[in-house]
């Protein structure tokens, strides 16, 4: 048996940040950018359009827009329950792969469930969304006005498909609060939840690897055990970490070599790469993590990276970029940090 091979946590971050395309910006078009990432967590609008700045050349705000309202790009509540853009293609999987773990957890924390007649109000949502696309406040006033109490909006939404759609969730419209039901919206596919969480683990291991399964679950959202079946379909690399742990990885992806320089880069709030999925990397070190991540601000701050690692967070005021190191800059690197700065304040002013 051939050895398993051995990789560094430095390695793990060039990882991260190539297929991130953090290292060197794509060149691919957009649509194929935003499927190799995995997607982008938009609960704030800006930060999709952000991401791709930092990962894509010569990105401008309105092709996001004309991608959303083509529906070549789709907004919706997928991965870890909350809001993505993510491919028309990728749409239909990642829903197949997440909709069963996402109505059971609902029935598990959510006891009065069992009280509420959900039967009816889903059939209500459906045949109201078929007129076209609904507000928030509508849809919450029809659940209303039929006795539901608000606690059946949330339950509604993990059975009923509804994507968000333009001009809300936009960087002009920023509020994602106008639903349509996916079946009119894109394209319909008849997707398995098998078939929904390969791709699922593909799209991660693309995006994000080399992981654990418990990385690729924590990422979607769904139990580890349900990758069980499907790992054992896919031709997979594996690899051990420094502390012994076993690493999958699709085949050929990228691993750079530990020595490749990492740009400086800016990430909007809420930038998967921070979660704790990714943790292996250390993008995010872990002394800078309640700096970032804390009761004040759950959401996550924009931060910054040096090196491939968060070393600040920024905010756009005054038409300009405001910095806030979290430890002291050599001269060279806060002249490049600045420069950046200056790039995504131009584009956040176009």
């Amino acid at each position: 048996m051939a050895a398993v091979r051995a990789i560094s946590q430095r390695e793990l971050n060039r990882a991260l940040l190539a297929r991130q395309f953090l290292l060197e910006r794509s060149s691919l078009p957009l649509v194929e950018t935003l499927e190799r990432i995995g997607g982008l967590q938009t609960q704030y609008a800006p930060s999709g359009y952000i991401g791709l700045w930092s990962r894509l050349n010569n990105f401008q705000r309105g092709a996001l827009t004309s991608a959303l309202e083509r529906r070549q790009v789709i907004q919706g509540t997928l991965l870890r329950s909350t809001i993505h853009m993510v491919s028309a293609r990728d749409y239909p999987l990642f829903l197949a792969a997440v909709k069963q773990a996402r109505q059971e957890w609902w029935r598990r924390t959510r006891k009065e469930f069992g009280a509420i007649d959900m039967e009816v109000a889903i059939a209500a949502f459906g045949e109201y969304l078929r007129g076209g696309p609904r507000r928030a406040t509508e849809l919450k006033e029809l659940l209303a006005a039929r006795g539901y109490p608000a606690i059946a909006w949330n339950g509604v939404a993990q059975w009923v498909d509804m994507v968000r759609v333009p001009p809300s969730g936009t960087w002009d419209q920023r509020r994602a609060d106008l639903y349509a039901l996916a079946e009119t919206w894109v394209r319909s596919t008849n997707v398995t939840e098998a078939a929904g969480l390969e791709h699922v683990v593909r799209r991660y291991l693309g995006g994000f690897g080399p992981a654990t399964v418990r990385e690729i679950a924590d990422w979607a959202g769904i139990p580890p055990t349900k990758l069980a079946p499907v790992l054992s379909r896919i031709p997979l690399r594996r690899l051990r970490d420094e502390q012994g742990r076993e690493l999958l990885d699709l085949p050929r992806a990228l691993l750079p070599d530990a020595t490749t320089p990492a740009p400086v880069r800016f990430l909007p709030t809420w930038d998967a790469t921070l979660l704790v999925h990714a943790r292996r990397t250390q993008i995010l070190p872990e002394r800078f993590r309640p700096l970032v991540f804390n009761t004040k601000t759950p959401h996550s701050k924009p931060t910054f990276l040096v090196d491939g690692a968060v070393a600040g967070s920024w905010r756009y005021e005054g038409g300009g970029i405001e910095l806030e190191p979290f430890e002291p800059l050599p001269r060279r690197v806060r002249e490049e940090v600045e420069a950046e700065a200056r790039r995504l304040a131009a584009f956040q002013a176009d």
